[in-house]
């Protein structure tokens, strides 16, 4: 086994808090092991399953039967459907580890991101429809193959369908801290049922101005569900728990991408969370942002057609800090000439997708 995290010494501050937030890991037991022990799991997943029927899983309140296969917003139906599976090594270092975050993509969203880095999966429904047996099949084998969580990427619209699978892999042996990775588009009702079963909630809290999330979002009330899911997010978990070796185990994680020329929003974001939630509140303020999907083709969004530049980044930072936020994830942070764009990544992943399309 790779040592990555035990030969970096000691747990980085910004996590450790001079211990606050270390929780040995074998008095660790997943919050879902309790509830599936005393019925309360199966309870869940069945009423969630249900609620299928006139579907309010997320804020859309589409009340269409998506337990008979009727489409709505999210475009899925009964069953989930997933784009890709596999121990992810580009998350937050407390998620990865060294064998990796066990990332399951779930394709279709409710949300209309214009800027979608993922469009081919959100938007374009890549992926495999699957039953929750083979759902909790692939839990499992993320388990079995090492990973250090069960990450669940983009699951606002398939709560039921991840509940049904949960008691199927939790019943063969689950035992993997879980993870709720949310563009925060849920309804107070999913986050509810998720209580006493979700270990690590990592909400993407995007956007606080009204017309910018009904412009880049195609949601307005983006920032309102965004609020309250995440502060019912906080009063289940709390602040982010790691063990010794610096491993995410329980709490909230909370990521928000610097968007171009939008920083006001940022400043609103980071004001909120410190003041709202805790100025103990684990934030990653992203810096990977480039145009993509319609940002990068309709003239319309031409004002977010580029990169974030340093001092942009910089001043995002600073307006976290300001907020009195400290515990601020460091993974990509670097320096760079001023004027160059902060995440140089996204140059080369576009000339790769060039590449591949030439090549055929």
């Amino acid at each position: 086994m790779n040592n990555f995290l035990r030969d970096c010494g000691p747990v980085p501050v910004e996590l450790d808090g001079e211990g606050r937030f270390v929780q040995p890991r074998k008095f660790f037991v997943p919050a879902y092991v309790k509830a599936f022990q005393e019925g309360v799991l199966q309870e869940r997943a069945a009423q969630a399953v249900e609620s299928l029927r006139s579907c309010r899983v997320c804020p859309r309140d589409c009340e269409i039967d998506r337990f008979n296969n009727k489409i709505g917003v999210c475009k899925s139906g009964r069953l989930a459907r997933v784009a890709s599976a596999f121990p992810h090594f580009g998350e937050e270092d407390c998620l990865r580890g060294w064998n990796g975050s066990g990332t399951i993509f779930f394709g279709w969203c409710n949300l209309r991101c214009v800027f979608c880095q993922n469009f081919e999966t959100s938007q374009h429904g890549e992926g495999t429809e699957v039953t929750a047996a083979e759902l909790a099949r692939i839990m499992l084998d993320l388990q079995d193959i090492g990973c250090h969580n069960i990450n669940f990427v983009t699951p606002e619209h398939v709560v039921p369908q991840i509940l049904e699978a949960l008691v199927i892999a939790v019943e063969r042996g689950l035992r993997l801290p879980l993870v709720y990775n949310t563009s925060t588009y849920d309804s107070l009702e999913s986050i509810r049922l998720m209580e006493g079963l979700v270990d690590i909630y990592m909400p993407d809290f995007k956007l606080w101005d009204a017309e910018h999330c009904r412009k880049y979002l195609v949601a307005s009330d983006y920032a309102d569900a965004a609020r309250a899911v995440i502060a019912a997010m906080h009063s289940q978990v709390g602040e982010l728990k790691v063990d010794e070796q610096g491993l995410a185990l329980h709490g909230v994680l909370v990521r928000h991408l610097v968007m171009p020329g939008l920083l006001d929003d940022t400043c609103e974001i980071m004001h909120w969370l410190a003041t709202t939630l805790s100025r103990d509140t684990y934030v990653n303020v992203m810096d990977q942002y480039y145009p993509a999907y319609k940002a990068e083709t309709e003239p319309r969004f031409a004002e977010i057609n580029r990169g974030i530049c340093d001092n942009e980044f910089c001043h995002a930072i600073e307006l976290a800090r300001a907020a009195g936020l400290w515990r601020l994830d460091t993974r990509w942070r670097h320096v760079i000439p001023r004027g160059r764009p902060v995440w140089l990544p996204w140059m080369r992943a576009r000339e790769q997708k060039e590449a591949r399309v030439n090549a055929n």
